[in-house]
């Protein structure tokens, strides 16, 4: 087996781990959303077999899909990608961004001017 051939495998096993993980995120949220499948279906205007494909991870989801599912169930790109970023400064990021977004309004507030404050020494 040559080298193409290793590496091509290699970059399926890495789409099959993204499909994964975003199949996953979906149906998550879906579910905390109260939503069948059925139902987002028909607000992304996309099949219910799609939907179900997407979050058993045996399809790829196109750009316009992904942002529009985002939008629909209220989910930020952390809780979608966060299982597949290794860079430990963004998985830094990403945990200090989930804590925060668990905090109530009046604590949003005092976090930002906090941040604020810290961006200004």
């Amino acid at each position: 087996m040559g080298k193409r051939e290793n590496s091509s495998k290699s970059n399926e096993e890495v789409k099959s781990n993204i499909d994964t993980v975003i199949g996953k995120a979906f149906k998550i949220y879906r579910k905390k959303n109260h939503l069948t499948q059925d139902a987002i279906a028909e607000k992304l205007d996309i099949s219910e077999k799609y939907i179900s494909r997407l979050e058993n991870g045996n399809s790829g989801v196109k750009m316009e899909t992904l942002v529009n599912y985002m939008n629909i169930l209220g989910m930020v790109p952390n809780v979608v990608f966060k299982d597949l970023i290794t860079n430990e400064e963004a998985k830094q990021q990403i945990e200090i961004s989930e804590k925060i977004s668990k905090l109530p309004a009046d604590k949003l507030e005092f976090i930002n001017s906090m941040l604020d404050a810290l961006n200004k020494l």
